[in-house]
């Protein structure tokens, strides 16, 4: 019985599908790439169908051969089925804060390169090819699309260097966007019968690049603003991802013209940076393994079914043609050659791009294989039917010719030069550190494979053989530890922060299981604690430090939002922001606590107590930042705070619940609806927390106006006029309130806090009840001088201008001030603090820590009589 129609064509996937299966654990076998031996398949099952439909002996096969040869699915639907899905998956699986680091170098290698070799390659063959220039340059776009997926599945299966594989993802995500988008130009001028202005297709293609980049990016957003709302449904959530690349890529290209390979990278791009934050952490890993498996399905396929194409497309090839072939392969891997050797190092020349080590380079030209996109693009010139058959043909021959030498000469030798180059080995850092590692690992192992025994009952004789094998792998990796003398401090430094920032954000995932807790606020800890890895890594300690000082400092959303309700007396957006800050600081700090305490119990045994201490100390000093901010916020919104920490500890005791109750589930001590039960009751719990606390965010201006010396004497009412007129400023360290010679727009009044004025001979520190610029507010005049916030510090604000009348309206204000200014010159005052001369410092000098004491003094009590500590600090 013939099996025909639908049937048939899933009958022939599903014999794909089992095909592929089997080549995966062939090829690790036999060591060979999985995309160069799916080629093979694909080849020896299209010329297998090609024979049975020619043999007349084999006609009961004719109708399997005919399916496989006539598969529904022409170059569009290769492009628009497959396409998105391995774009897609390729941006979901970047790392891109790393890959952000090599921006440049990815451009060039995925912009200008494939421009450098479409034109290589193009007049390369034209004086030789007899056909017209932009044909050969249609050739040169079709061929300049390199195939990720055989480079890295090599680097990773033999573990190169994995910046090498990172900068080889990174540069296929946007070259098929390049490469497509010169092609459709290209194409469109032979069908058409029009010249190409260089001018005109240079500025479409950018537009046709940052349009799709934007909409890519729209869509990725639109996506995660949507998670939230469908209360955390698994199926759910992973299923608009899925929809995803596809609504990007064809609105993209279909609506707007633009390049929907850019706008799916884009959006896959999005979701990489920000899903981390937004989805749950198993929800998470779900998704991703959910796309790592449609990838592998889809790349799959489209490898063997375009790989099934090949004898068909060489039908007619003459010995000319592979002269032609091998020319433009030789044109492709020299221009290629020339863009990595010959400008990879101006961008390191000019600090846009960190340099890139030889061997990278060598690997990183002989490594550009092409694949099934370069098949399907050939195969859409050869069935466009505005397309001439002799171009058809050259098409057709020479892009497969190119293709099968990529993966069968540079696809076979890859692994092999990659082992020559010894990329294949750890770095210095990490050699040493799998040495302490091991030995101190297999010494826990040993001690608790001794106990295990103990308690099961394994014969004494049994126990000390497999003992003594351990012993002897702690004693070997004893003496090969070089951890010591093979790494010196600053090394040793810089690994112990990337493990504590790597810590950290695993800490961070794991908070977020708990709901309740701020996806923005997540979002923004997750973020600053990848950046404390990457400026570990490039810069060490200051790395660290510097992407630290970054997250403490405030957003722009919050400066905005402080802006507005300065000027316009709307308090609604900084409110919402300072609740998001309170949370930020405050899960920092128990975070913050949590890592030391790691660093002592787990990093010290392994990177000594030396190291030890110094980063210790880093981490006491960010301690010592966040509670200091957090203690300038808890002195005024004390309420807020103990009712923040409330819920929070709430909802960690309810995670905990859950989690006992699935294990016990799990140890079959909870029967399912009794477990099911009390999830619900937890549930239950957990809905009376999900709503908003209340921050009142002008609370208690008027009882701090009065612990003011320049509002003694006056009225209560007038008190509460003033407090009525009076904003909010919130302080970070460093940060500058007035600079020398600028005009004074603003009074400070000093809540909490510290704040530092420069004058060319002295210095004067000002604590809490101090106020800044009044004397010049009522003159309308300059600062003379440069003040700054040292701390993190809670300032109320007033316009100069309704200084001026507030002092007009009421002598008794105006009194007092004179009265404070001339005690501030003589050094009675209890909230300013004479200092020694040091000259004008930088702006982004670093802010000094003194005890909270001036900070939060009250105004009536004097200042001990004691020298500042007036030292910088790391952190």
């Amino acid at each position: 019985m013939e099996i025909a129609g639908l049937a048939a064509i899933l009958m022939a996937i599903a014999v794909l599908l089992v095909v592929v299966s089997a080549v995966q654990p062939l090829a690790r076998r036999l060591e060979l790439s999985e995309t160069v031996l799916l080629a093979l398949a694909g080849i020896v099952i299209g010329g297998a169908a090609d024979l049975v439909l020619r043999n007349t002996h084999l006609e009961m096969f004719s109708g399997a051969a005919e399916t496989l040869l006539d598969f529904p699915l022409n170059s569009e639907a290769f492009l628009l089925i497959f396409l998105p899905i391995l774009v897609f998956q390729g941006a979901l699986g970047i790392d891109v804060r790393r890959l952000a680091h090599e921006t440049a170098t990815v451009l060039l290698l995925a912009v200008v390169a494939v421009a450098v070799s479409t034109a290589t390659i193009g007049f390369a063959l034209y004086p030789f090819a007899g056909v017209p220039l932009v044909v050969c340059l249609l050739l040169g776009s079709i061929v300049a699309t390199t195939d990720p997926s055989a480079v890295a599945g090599i680097f990773k299966e033999i573990g190169a260097a994995s910046r090498l594989t990172r900068l080889v993802e990174g540069e296929a995500l946007l070259n098929d966007a390049a490469a497509i988008s010169i092609f459709t130009i290209l194409l469109g001028s032979i069908t058409s019968h029009h010249k190409i202005m260089l001018g005109g297709a240079v500025l479409e293609f950018l537009v046709s690049f940052i349009g799709a980049l934007i909409i890519g990016i729209v869509f990725g957003r639109l996506t995660l603003m949507m998670i939230p709302a469908l209360g955390a449904a698994p199926a759910a959530e992973v299923t608009l991802t899925v929809a995803l690349p596809y609504l990007s890529y064809i609105v993209c290209d279909e609506f707007f013209g633009f390049s929907g390979v850019v706008a799916t990278a884009a959006s896959g791009l999005t979701i990489s940076i920000y899903g981390p934050s937004t989805f749950r952490p198993q929800t998470w890993r779900f998704l991703n393994e959910l796309w790592q498996q449609l990838v592998f399905w889809a790349g799959s396929l489209v490898f063997v079914l375009a790989s099934m194409l090949v004898p068909r497309l060489l039908v007619g090839m003459t010995r000319w043609d592979c002269v032609l072939i091998l020319l433009a392969a030789g044109a492709g891997l020299l221009a290629r050659g020339a863009v990595v050797f010959g400008m990879l190092p101006i961008l390191a020349a000019t600090k846009l791009s960190p340099a890139v080590p030889t061997p990278f380079k060598v690997t990183m030209v002989w490594g550009g294989l092409r694949g099934a996109i370069t098949l399907a693009l050939a195969l859409a010139v050869t069935e466009n039917e505005h397309v001439s058959s002799s171009i058809a043909h050259f098409i057709g021959i020479i892009a497969t010719g190119f293709v099968l030498i990529t993966l069968f000469v540079n696809g076979l030798s890859l692994r092999y030069l990659v082992l020559f180059l010894k990329l294949d080995q750890l770095p210095l850092i990490d050699q040493a550190l799998r040495h302490q590692i091991l030995a101190i690992g297999l010494g826990e192992v040993r001690d608790q494979t001794r106990d295990v025994a103990g308690e099961l009952g394994f014969s004494p004789t049994v126990t000390s053989t497999v003992v003594e094998v351990l012993d002897r792998r702690v004693h070997a990796e004893e003496q090969a530890n070089t951890f010591d003398t093979a790494l010196g401090d600053r090394q040793r430094v810089t690994l112990a922060l990337i493990v504590i920032a790597n810590r950290e954000r695993s800490i961070l995932l794991d908070l977020f299981r708990i709901q309740g807790l701020s996806r923005r606020v997540m979002e923004t800890l997750l973020r600053s604690a990848e950046a404390m890895v990457d400026g570990a890594r490039l810069e060490g300690r200051f790395g660290y430090v510097r992407a630290l000082r970054r997250r403490l400092r405030p957003s722009l959303r919050f400066r905005v939002a402080q802006m507005i309700h300065h000027r316009f007396n709307f308090d609604a957006p900084l409110m919402y922001c300072m609740m998001e800050r309170f949370e930020m600081l405050m899960i920092a700090y128990f975070v913050s606590l949590s890592l030391t305490r790691f660093m002592r119990q787990r990093m010290e045994p392994t990177l000594g107590h030396r190291i030890s201490e110094i980063v210790g100390e880093v981490l006491d000093r960010q301690c010592k930042l966040l509670d200091e901010a957090l203690q300038t916020l808890r002195l005024h919104y004390h309420g807020y705070s103990e009712a923040l920490e409330n819920r929070m500890l709430r909802q960690i005791a309810l995670r905990l619940e859950e989690e006992k109750y699935d294990n016990l589930m799990s140890e079959s001590l909870l029967s399912e609806e009794l477990h099911r039960e009390l999830h619900r009751d937890v549930e239950h719990r957990r809905e009376q927390l999900d709503f908003r606390l209340k921050f009142n965010i002008r609370a208690g201006i008027e009882s701090r106006i009065h612990n003011f010396p320049l509002f003694e004497g006056v009225a209560d009412g007038v008190l509460h006029d003033i407090a009525m007129k009076m904003s909010i400023h919130f302080s970070s360290p460093g940060e500058r309130l007035y600079r020398n010679g600028q005009k004074v727009r603003t009074v400070y009044f000093i809540s909490a806090g510290l704040a530092e004025t420069h004058y060319p001979k002295h210095d004067v520190r000002f604590g809490a009840g101090a106020v800044l610029g009044a004397q010049e507010a009522l003159k309308s005049g300059r600062a003379n001088a440069t003040s700054r916030s040292l701390q993190f510090g809670h300032f109320m604000t007033m316009s100069a201008r309704d200084f001026r009348k507030l002092v007009e309206d009421y002598p008794r204000i105006g009194e007092n001030l004179e009265r404070l200014t001339q005690a501030h010159a003589k050094g009675e005052l209890p909230d300013a603090q004479l200092l020694p001369a040091e000259g004008e410092e930088a702006e982004g000098a670093l802010p000094s820590y003194d005890a909270i004491d001036l900070a939060t003094a009250p105004v009536n009590r004097a200042l001990p009589a004691r020298q500042p500590d007036d030292q910088t600090t790391d952190a």
